[in-house]
């Protein structure tokens, strides 16, 4: 992919556009970004290489999401009126205890009232109400556009190359342009940096849909139910009464597992998990449609080295993603385009000098994004069983150095802004302690919807993943009436009132 410098004298007035934002992808990382900073009045532009509706896996949400950022954008109260089946919290048969348990987002006085919820949705609907939420809030969107390569002017990123849905190409001007373009994204390493890979979560998944399984009794109809077995953990996510998404994620090294016949290889996981093939039992696989295809992801948890230059910003799953046992995806998608948008609108605005908005934006998205992977590691740890080649294999103390010292340096290097942590060794003693407390807290709570969460709540990993999606949630619904924040780093930016900027903090 050759870059353009100063565009080559390549335009004319057919083919050149100018404006403030130039977002590539138009998924919920994308739309998301596109309605907040056109929200502000900034001219946004917004590149979707495909045709909507299209299919997207990702289906569970969780309430931040929803109540926080989907509020900002203005596209809560459409989603609330799309039918979306009403997720209250997730059920589980993982860790010691051989009875399933079960979580309430409800319990925790975080995510109280009205704001206890989250949806599980069909992605294609739903990215397809928060785009034309984006373009209702000001973004122009043009579809079936596949973006070329970034436009540089020195050390800047100024604009991209692109061609149109008639094959022509074209130059969009920008003052910042973001990619939101996915795991798949051609773009990222334009941001300079690399992709690394995890090996921890170094892991495949085999889904596809089926009609007429069964479902969890009342009030957990709706819950996404997760469930541990010999050679990995099946997900099982109702889309609706009858349809559902049912996805097994296995350890690369068992990949013989998922090869030859898809059909087979599924059906074989099934098999190989009482819970899961009880629920499929009077079930039939879609085999039409958009959900017709049994497929398969692979390597999906990794993180890039840098996520902006000056001029360009990486945003979701073109940034970062980790395992998804806890729906954590739309979530750091949606999160990172409000950081990177807060970081852009105070940038235009003259608020904020570039570099510190952009820092700012770095680094609590690392921070969001380690505290999820270390909520993940402490998660796989606390499963016991011990014949399990699997759960062996995901061991953290027998992790490989590398990866803990990569882990480290994602959590404690200075464009995080967080303390250093001091060696790999503290960090596998602390995350042994936390896997500790956090399955001693689910052993406590037995096959309770409730009545042990408070211990769940008030472990330190489930605590520290749950108070960055309670803040947007407040700063949505309160706006200026909520509570002044105060930095999350030294010497760091704050939130605006309307959450759509960064500020200074007031000094005093």
């Amino acid at each position: 992919m050759d870059h353009v410098d100063n565009a080559d004298n390549m335009d004319n007035a057919d083919n050149f556009e100018e404006f403030d934002v130039v977002v590539v992808g138009g998924g919920p990382a994308g739309s998301t970004m596109a309605a907040l900073v056109a929200k502000k009045g900034h001219s946004v532009l917004v590149l979707e290489k495909e045709s909507f509706p299209r299919y997207q896996i990702g289906e569970s949400l969780l309430p931040s999401t929803i109540h926080g950022i989907c509020r900002l954008t203005g596209a809560a109260d459409e989603l609330a009126k799309a039918g979306f089946p009403l997720k209250r919290g997730g059920t589980f048969r993982w860790g010691a205890n051989p009875e399933p348990w079960t979580f309430s987002f409800s319990v925790s006085p975080k995510m109280a009232g009205p704001t206890s919820t989250a949806y599980q949705v069909e992605r294609s609907k739903f990215d397809e109400i928060l785009l034309n939420n984006a373009r209702r809030v000001g973004a122009q969107v043009r579809e079936e556009c596949d973006v070329i390569d970034v436009v540089e002017d020195g050390d800047r990123v100024t604009g991209v190359r692109y061609t149109d849905s008639q094959g022509v190409e074209r130059h969009a001007a920008a003052k910042f342009v973001v990619d939101a373009s996915g795991n798949k994204s051609r773009l990222y390493k334009r941001a300079g940096g690399k992709r690394e890979y995890s090996e921890f979560f170094r892991s495949l998944a085999l889904f596809g849909y089926f009609e007429g399984g069964k479902r969890l009794p009342e009030p957990t109809r709706y819950n996404i139910l997760c469930v541990a077995f010999e050679s990995g953990w099946f997900w099982y996510i109702p889309l609706s009464d009858t349809l559902t998404s049912v996805g097994a994620v296995v350890r690369r090294e068992m990949a013989e597992k998922i090869q030859g016949d898809p059909e087979k290889a599924l059906q074989a996981l099934i098999d190989e998990c009482p819970k899961i093939s009880d629920f499929l039992s009077p079930a039939k696989r879609v085999t039409e449609g958009q959900y017709g295809q049994i497929r398969v992801r692979k390597d999906y948890s990794y993180h890039n080295t840098t996520f902006w230059r000056p001029g360009m910003m990486l945003v979701g799953d073109a940034a970062c993603f980790v395992d998804p046992v806890f729906s954590s995806g739309v979530h750091l998608a949606t999160y990172s385009s409000m950081l990177a948008a807060r970081s852009i609108n105070s940038v235009l605005d003259g608020v904020v000098e570039e570099n510190a908005a952009m820092q700012e934006f770095e680094a609590r998205y690392r921070r969001e994004y380690s505290v999820f992977y270390e909520f993940l590691v402490s998660f796989y740890e606390m499963h016991r069983d011990e014949n399990s080649y699997f759960w062996q294999a995901k061991k953290v103390t027998k992790a490989s150095r590398p990866e803990l010292e990569s882990f480290v340096d994602l959590v404690g290097g200075v464009s995080s802004g967080e303390a250093a942590l001091t060696s790999a060794d503290a960090l596998a003693e602390r995350m042994q302690s936390h896997s500790k407390e956090f399955s001693d807290a689910v052993d406590q709570m037995g096959g309770t919807t409730g009545g042990g969460w408070g211990n769940l709540v008030n472990s330190s990993v489930v605590r520290e993943a749950m108070v960055e999606g309670s803040k947007v949630q407040m700063q949505a619904l309160l706006g200026e009436d909520a509570e002044d924040e105060t930095p999350l780093f030294e010497g760091g930016l704050i939130p605006s009132p309307d959450g759509l900027s960064w500020v200074h903090a007031p000094t005093e």
